[in-house]
């Protein structure tokens, strides 16, 4: 049998490199071991056709690799030095001349971009880099020698990202979440146009089903191990749409009812969101494109009442005469969420697919092609006068 690849779950047919096989890297064997055959793996990579992600088969378990492995880091300020230029270079070396207005979209160095003199240059920014201001414990945990290494980089990253905001003329957020971050990082106003959703394919079908559903990449932040705990609690049905550096731990942790899918096609994720009972929603987001997508389909949100989500949904109680289109859990715990998810079942009824629908459109990809269009037009007159 073929091997697939772990992230789209196409055949995997090509050869990256055949380096034969191969003991453990830092495979220390006991005193008992000595005596005994050292086991060799095939380090075979291969490069999806489609994805082209490269990968490994899994032999051996990431348990078996790391959960006694020695690995001490450092930095070299040399190595440092090389990535401050880098930095620098990488994006300020587009040659922008000639060019009236450069927009860019920007999560990390796009908007340090170097505009001509006379040009305008827009960011729509879909936050602050967010593992060098307020999640670097989620991205890369508590381990004092990685804080010690990534230290002096990061400081630099963050002068960089304040010295290259005063390039942009006009910031534009894709959430009023966003444009705070951009008011507390960079001491600049923000206008908020939110990002399009494809409303047109994500709509409503005719079956129902029995499961909740989860769309995520299987990251520390995301914090589906609180969805995972709450769900062994409850013994309700979960359905886990994603891939990620967390999958074998996440599904160790999970009952039986909780089932992983892994990548699946646009089609697939339709029929999914319009199918599940409600998307559950763990995390903070910028703004969050899926749990519109799961409203486009006309099927309510359980989340946490924090970050982007507070402007895409409706909440149930408390929706200002609006129409419920989720309802949140104040507290990011296991507890909070296993309480509003019974809260839910008990009140199931009081959402309405057909309304639940109607608030998605309200994000839909025409207003979003005028609104910015709009935009732009303005900055262009007011630059003029």
């Amino acid at each position: 049998m073929k091997p697939r690849c772990r992230h789209c779950d196409t055949p995997l047919l090509t050869t990256f490199v055949d380096l034969g096989e191969t003991p453990l890297c830092e495979s220390f064997l006991t005193v008992d071991q000595l005596s005994e055959p050292e086991p060799y793996y095939p380090l075979h990579a291969m490069v999806c056709g489609e994805c082209f992600l490269v990968q490994v088969d899994e032999f051996v378990s990431p348990a078996a690799i790391f959960d006694d492995y020695a690995y001490y880091s450092s930095y070299s300020t040399a190595w440092l030095e090389h990535a401050r230029q880098y930095v620098d270079m990488a994006i300020e070396r587009f040659d922008l001349t000639g060019f009236d207005l450069v927009i860019s979209t920007s999560h990390a160095v796009a908007k340090g971009c170097r505009p001509p003199e006379d040009g305008v240059n827009v960011c729509y920014c879909f936050t602050p880099m967010r593992y060098i201001w307020f999640l670097y414990r989620e991205y890369f945990g508590d381990h004092l020698l990685k804080k010690l290494a990534l230290g002096p980089y990061f400081a630099y990253l963050r002068r960089w990202d304040v010295r290259s905001s005063r390039r942009v003329d006009r910031f534009l957020a894709i959430s009023k979440n966003v444009a705070e971050r951009i008011n507390r990082i960079y001491s600049r106003k923000a206008e908020v146009i939110y990002p399009p959703v494809d409303t047109e394919f994500f709509c409503p079908g005719m079956v129902s089903g029995d499961f909740f559903l989860i769309v995520s990449a299987l990251v520390p932040y995301k914090r589906l191990d609180l969805a995972i705990s709450a769900f062994n609690r409850l013994g309700l049905p979960l359905k886990v749409v994603g891939t990620g550096p967390l999958a074998g731990k996440l599904k160790e942790s999970a009952g039986p009812q909780i089932k992983f899918l892994g990548w699946q096609s646009d089609q697939s994720l339709r029929d999914l969101y319009r199918s599940c009972r409600a998307l559950i929603f763990p995390g903070v987001e910028d703004f969050g494109i899926v749990p519109l997508e799961a409203q486009s389909c006309g099927r309510p949100v359980i989340g946490l009442g924090e970050g982007g989500l507070m402007e895409t949904t409706v909440p149930w109680p408390g929706g200002n005469g609006e129409a419920p289109t989720g309802i949140f859990f104040p507290e990011q715990t296991e507890e909070s969420l296993s309480d509003v998810i019974n809260l839910f079942l008990e009140n199931e009824a009081v959402f309405d697919r057909e309304a639940i629908r109607a608030h998605a459109l309200k994000f839909g990809r025409d207003r979003f092609k005028e609104e910015f269009r709009r935009k732009i037009e303005e900055i262009l007159i007011n630059r003029k006068l």
